[in-house]
């Protein structure tokens, strides 16, 4: 399994909401039969039904000559059967029952705690967004896909879980209140729009205390959110 292992992504996070985004090859998800009748074809998960027996039913098929779509996917041994639901123009509206039997990265994303947000195949290959309440939930949707030799690209790895204040990010009010009034003047711009000189009016400090709140104020934001090791000790008592 290519890409990024979630455990070295976020080392110490371990109850964070998060969401990844993953790519595959057309084989390790059922549908490749399509990719193989249709040179330049796009399908897109419509909606995620939340049950095993009709999980992720509903898909659009994008192709210019619908007329080369056909239902019959009996070498797709992943698929018992293709409904065609409607057909507008270069899409095809179609309901798909799978063979749940036959191990893919559908009944990983089905026999884990993960929910699927959006699929879309296209050039042969597959890229989906899935989303877990846990870290644990994430690792243990990549065990799964290793288990089963399930060749999937972590590309992507994002936490949502919501930021209730600047304590948060270790910022003090006073270094929050000058990154965002430096923010909202244009300070990091460039050229820039305003100056430290110019900050420090609308606060009421001089220049060199604005400095040292933009800059320390970086540097926690800095440590808060992209470093996942200590630093130096040199570093923390400058």
């Amino acid at each position: 399994m290519n890409g990024h292992r979630i455990d070295e992504a976020f080392p110490l996070m371990m109850s964070m909401v998060l969401e990844a985004s993953f790519t595959v090859e057309d084989s390790e998800f059922p549908l490749s039969a399509v990719f193989k009748q249709l040179s330049s074809v796009t399908i897109e998960l419509d909606r995620v039904v939340p049950t095993t027996t009709a999980a992720i039913p509903y898909f659009w098929i994008y192709t210019d000559d619908t007329s080369k779509l056909t239902t019959d996917l009996a070498d797709d041994i992943g698929i018992n059967q293709v409904t065609v639901i409607d057909q507008v123009e270069e899409a095809t509206f179609v309901r798909i029952d799978w063979n749940l039997d036959h191990e893919s990265v559908l009944t990983a994303i089905i026999n884990t705690d993960v929910t699927l947000l959006s699929g879309k195949g296209h050039g042969g290959r597959w890229v989906f967004d899935i989303r877990a309440q846990t870290r644990s939930e994430l690792s243990s949707f990549q065990t799964y896909c290793r288990n089963h030799d399930l060749s999937i690209e972590l590309t992507e790895l994002n936490s949502v879980s919501p930021l209730e204040d600047s304590q948060e990010y270790n910022l003090t009010a006073d270094q929050r209140t000058a990154l965002e009034l430096a923010y909202n003047r244009g300070y990091f711009e460039s050229p820039r729009e305003a100056t430290q000189e110019d900050l420090g009016v609308e606060l009421d400090i001089t220049r060199q205390a604005v400095s040292s709140l933009l800059q320390r104020g970086i540097d926690q934001l800095i440590a808060s959110t992209l470093v996942t090791t200590e630093p130096e000790q040199s570093h923390r008592t400058r």
